[in-house]
């Protein structure tokens, strides 16, 4: 396992940290002014999210590797299934496509996927992830002649009905397991999965397939199932317990911080949320 009490270079900061996930809320930095921000303070690594970067994705990926900042990855595809995504699945798959593009210009290699709820008119999520697979077959071609690995992300039960038919690591990797591609693999994210008492086990079989690792923490009370995560070590989730699963599985990349949080971080100001991240990451992580 890893050591980060003196060595945060291994530290990465997904924007939704700051609010920039959602319009109008955070300080509002431009991508450059978190990129500076970051490698002021030895932070490696930066996830974006779409809404960021339209389309400057090649400028702004340029931006970050010149100030010694790596894109790790992008958020995120449309929902592939589900009330709240496009209504076509020819939107769905171009705006899939349109994703790939953006990943690939901003340089680099990994699209996080956020599959999308239970589809109108069904019942369960046996259908809907029965969709999920066949729309991930049909743009797989296109990430591979891209460059581009697919991180399927199962998100915390919660989210079933309308964010995510997906819920568990080992669905993710069954899933993984039928599309059959070397470009397909799994993002944990401690506060979606920190409650699954099979995750160690899910962890091992992942292997090579673990393509993003994401921290924060579960709060008790949670008073907002969306926007009320924990920054690490203020909540429940035995934080270096799943990273030690995680690193025994073979990942050795980025810990990418990502915490949606309204009434709390976000309202603070972007440099104090980044050292206390920094701090945190060093002393619980």
């Amino acid at each position: 396992m890893r050591d980060f009490r003196h060595d945060h270079s291994a530290l990465a900061l997904n924007t939704a940290t700051l609010g920039h996930n959602v319009p109008g809320v955070g300080a509002g930095w431009s991508p450059e002014q978190t990129i500076d921000a970051c490698a002021e303070r030895g932070i490696g690594g930066i996830v974006f999210w779409r809404r960021e970067i339209e389309e400057r994705a090649a400028e702004i990926g340029d931006r970050a590797r010149q100030a010694g900042v790596k894109v790790v990855g992008l958020c995120r595809t449309p929902f592939l299934v589900g009330p709240l995504g496009l209504q076509s699945e020819e939107a769905i798959l171009s705006d899939f496509r349109r994703s790939i593009d953006q990943t690939a210009a901003l340089g680099t290699d990994v699209l996080t996927i956020v599959v999308g709820g239970v589809e109108t008119g069904t019942k369960g999520v046996t259908r809907s992830l029965d969709i999920v697979a066949d729309r991930m077959t049909k743009a797989i071609p296109y990430a591979e002649a891209c460059g581009v690995k697919l991180a399927l992300e199962p998100l915390h039960p919660a989210y079933a009905g309308d964010r995510s038919c997906l819920t568990t690591t080992r669905d993710a990797l069954d899933l993984c397991d039928l599309l059959a591609s070397e470009s397909v693999g799994v993002a944990i994210d401690i506060y979606h999965v920190w409650w699954d008492t099979d995750l160690p086990r899910q962890l091992a079989r992942a292997g090579n397939r673990i393509l993003g690792f994401h921290l924060c923490d579960w709060l008790v009370p949670t008073t907002d199932i969306l926007l009320d995560r924990g920054m690490m070590g203020d909540g429940v989730a035995d934080l270096r317990g799943i990273r030690r699963e995680v690193e025994a599985a073979g990942y050795s990349g980025f810990c990418e911080v990502e915490i949606f949080s309204a009434n709390n971080w976000w309202k603070r100001h972007p440099a104090d949320v980044l050292d206390t991240m920094v701090e945190r990451f060093r002393t619980v992580c």
